[in-house]
């Protein structure tokens, strides 16, 4: 493509749709050209609101886009994308990217057949804590990961594996680029008919561990990823944007502890995702988190919810009638 701005529309804007339309508006080398969502009224408002477009279906929107984010109910991910693909428009599709693996491939297989970019919306990946991380990263043997956050009427068609867990998942997969080994988990509804607190211990064929806890029912607001590695230990706090290294310097009985905060540019995540996104649309270029890396994520995800449910088919059959049976 030219250097002329890359034209894209939202499908979908609810509360994180319309953070993509507030994103867009101001992002440079993008146009926003409209909006779509399943609420007529919704989307008229959202439109007015950022001076664009609302039109009254996907086709329409697609005639006058070049790329589109997809935040829609995740039911509703590969359908709405899919469409998008085979009107030749690029597509950043929110997490999970479907909600089946074979609905997964079959989207991935319609983004290759189209030519495509395909990327998938795991935004811890452009955190500015996790750019700083990748640099330094050896050899990781034990993380412990926490992501709890209040309860929210936001994106409860999905257990808390898929719509929290999910991002740390990805995070794991990246850094220590292994495949997972055995797992165990153990989750439970509380406030819905979904998991909505969740434990997981994965164990890595790089014989890399972590335990990773997600839960939408805390009183408090925690996403932090802690781990060790040899005379390392590093400690990393999504929230706040930071990281800081642990280390032991220095031979003898007595070593010296260091510590390290690790430089960064504190930026909004979705800024930088969508920015990615532009740039590979422009440049025709595989995108950070691909269609590929959004189907391993899911992958170890529906991975933790199978541990869970045979965990609550084990320990405590009432409790198996309250775990979703995937």
């Amino acid at each position: 493509m030219t250097d002329r701005k890359i034209r894209v529309g939202v499908v979908g804007v609810g509360d994180f749709g319309r953070n993509h339309v507030r994103v867009l508006h101001d992002l440079a080398g993008a146009e926003l050209v409209g909006v779509h969502d399943a609420d007529p009224e919704r989307a008229r408002q959202v439109a007015a609101e950022f001076g664009t477009r609302a039109f009254e279906d996907v086709a329409h929107l697609a005639e006058q886009a070049d790329a589109a984010c997809v935040a829609v109910p995740t039911k509703l991910h590969a359908r709405i994308s899919s469409e998008l693909l085979e009107h030749g428009v690029d597509v950043l599709v929110e997490k999970p990217i479907a909600a089946s693996l074979r609905e997964a491939d079959e989207l991935i297989a319609t983004a290759k057949k189209a030519g495509c970019i395909l990327q998938v919306g795991h935004l811890e990946r452009f955190n500015p804590a996790v750019v700083a991380l990748q640099k330094i990263v050896t050899r990781p043997l034990f993380f412990e990961v926490h992501r709890l956050g209040v309860f929210s009427p936001r994106s409860l068609d999905v257990d808390v594996v898929f719509d929290v867990m999910i991002h740390d998942l990805d995070v794991l997969l990246a850094l220590l680029d292994s495949p997972p080994h055995e797992i165990q988990a153990v989750g439970i509804p509380v406030l819905t008919d979904k998991v909505d607190i969740a434990h997981a211990r994965i164990e890595f064929e790089s014989g890399a561990v972590a335990n990773v806890t997600a839960s939408r029912v805390s009183t408090e607001r925690v996403r932090k990823l802690r781990f060790f590695q040899a005379r390392e230990y590093i400690s990393v706090d999504y929230t706040r944007q930071d990281v800081t290294r642990i280390r032991v310097v220095g031979e003898g009985s007595q070593p010296a502890i260091d510590f390290e905060k690790l430089p960064t540019e504190p930026e909004e995540p979705l800024k930088a995702e969508l920015r990615s996104f532009v740039a590979a649309v422009r440049e025709r270029k595989t995108p950070l988190v691909d269609g590929h890396a959004g189907r391993r994520a899911l992958e170890l995800a529906e991975r933790v919810m199978a541990g869970i449910v045979q965990h609550a088919n084990r320990v405590k059959p009432e409790l198996a009638g309250a775990v979703p049976q995937k």
